[in-house]
Formats: structure tokens, C-alpha cells, sequence
């Protein structure tokens, strides 16, 4: 079993120059594996990632969020599939499996759902509960500011650091951090994180 990542610039064509989100989104999937075998961008604005433990889909696909929003009018559609991959190929997009199909089938459903992040597994009752979780994160996660999407991505890829640490990397004092955790809802997304991992887990030891 694997996750799958399929994914989409939201708008991208409003953006003058398109260098403003392809290098931090590029550094971000260079953290899970190299191009074409693991992520691959197409059509300019697309792109497909594994995710080889289908727990840490969501911890990925909120760190691609938080990345791509930290940049002003910018955000991403994202659909998580999880399953088997049956066909490995050389690029990840020419691989194949009900992982992909899953992540292929749920991104076309995204604009039609009116969200920007759902996830389809092989297991219906867990979809309907984690996408009707996925809605209420959604609440928050599309208040983000620009400050709010970069104090997520830091804390994701900064774990243990202390608070003075934080600021200094996001150019802010100390007492803001805590500030922008507050409403960025970190700690709530956390939580929420926990338990996907924890019943992804479950369902793949059933």
C-alpha cells in the first residue's frame, strides 16, 4: 500500500511569473524522494507525489499547502489516494495502481466537491469521516494568511524548535509566534493529523 499525491496551482495563470512557487514547491518535494520516480510536475502547473507510508499523506499534503500559501494569491487542489501501486514505471505518472487511480479519480471530483484537499482509500466509511473532517480543517486552513501558511510550513519542517528559533527563521519576536499559532489552529491541525495517522494505521493492519 502507498499514498498518492495528485495536486494543482489554484489559479496559477494570475501569477505573472511562474519561479514565484515552483522553486519552494520543488524544495519541498525534493524532501520525499527524487524527480520522475517519486514527483513529477506536468502541465505546467500539476504535479503527482508518493508518499510511501500512506499515514503521512495528510502531514504531506498540509506542508504543500502551507508552502504554496505562503506565497500571496496562491493556493493548491489536492487529492490524496491511498492503495496499492501494481506498475512502477520510471515517472511517476506513468506508474499505476489503485493508489493512483483513487488520487486521479478524487482530484477530478475537487472542483465539483467545492474543496481544495479530500482523500479516497479503499475504505468508504473512513473516506466519509476523514473528508467530513477534511471539510471542517478546511475552515481554517482557507483563512490562512501569508504569515499564517509560512509559521505552518516552518513549524512542519522544523520540529523542536524553540519559539525564539522559530521567530528568528520567520523574521518575527518571539511573542508573535505564538500568535500565529494560534490562529494559524496549529495545534488543532496537529491533533486532527494524529488521528488520520493513527486510523490509516489501523486500517492497514486490518
Amino acid at each position: 500500500m502507498t499514498g498518492v499525491l495528485t495536486a494543482d496551482i489554484i489559479n496559477s495563470r494570475r501569477l505573472e511569473d511562474q519561479r514565484v512557487w515552483l522553486a519552494p514547491l520543488k524544495d519541498v518535494l525534493h524532501q520525499f524522494g527524487p524527480t520522475p520516480g517519486v514527483w513529477e510536475i506536468f502541465r505546467g502547473d500539476s504535479f503527482q507525489l508518493e508518499v510511501k507510508k500512506p499515514e503521512e499523506t495528510l502531514r504531506a499534503a498540509l506542508l504543500l499547502k502551507a508552502t504554496i500559501k505562503s506565497i500571496r494569491f496562491s493556493d493548491l487542489r489536492i487529492a490524496i489516494g491511498i492503495g496499492e501501486k501494481t506498475y512502477i514505471a520510471e515517472t511517476i505518472t506513468e506508474s499505476n495502481g489503485t493508489a493512483f487511480i483513487h488520487s486521479g479519480e478524487k482530484f477530478e471530483q475537487l472542483q465539483q466537491d467545492k474543496v481544495t484537499l479530500a482523500m479516497r482509500s479503499p475504505w468508504p466509511e473512513l473516506d466519509r469521516e476523514i473528508n467530513t473532517s477534511l471539510k471542517l480543517a478546511l475552515i481554517a486552513i482557507d483563512a490562512w494568511t501569508v504569515g499564517h501558511a509560512e509559521f505552518v510550513s516552518v513549524m512542519l519542517q522544523s520540529e523542536g524548535l524553540l519559539q525564539v528559533e522559530i521567530g528568528d527563521k520567520l523574521g518575527i519576536k518571539q511573542n508573535a509566534v505564538s500568535g500565529r499559532s494560534k490562529r494559524s489552529h496549529y495545534h488543532e491541525l496537529m491533533e486532527f493529523e494524529a488521528l488520520f495517522r493513527e486510523k490509516i494505521k489501523a486500517h492497514l493492519t486490518k
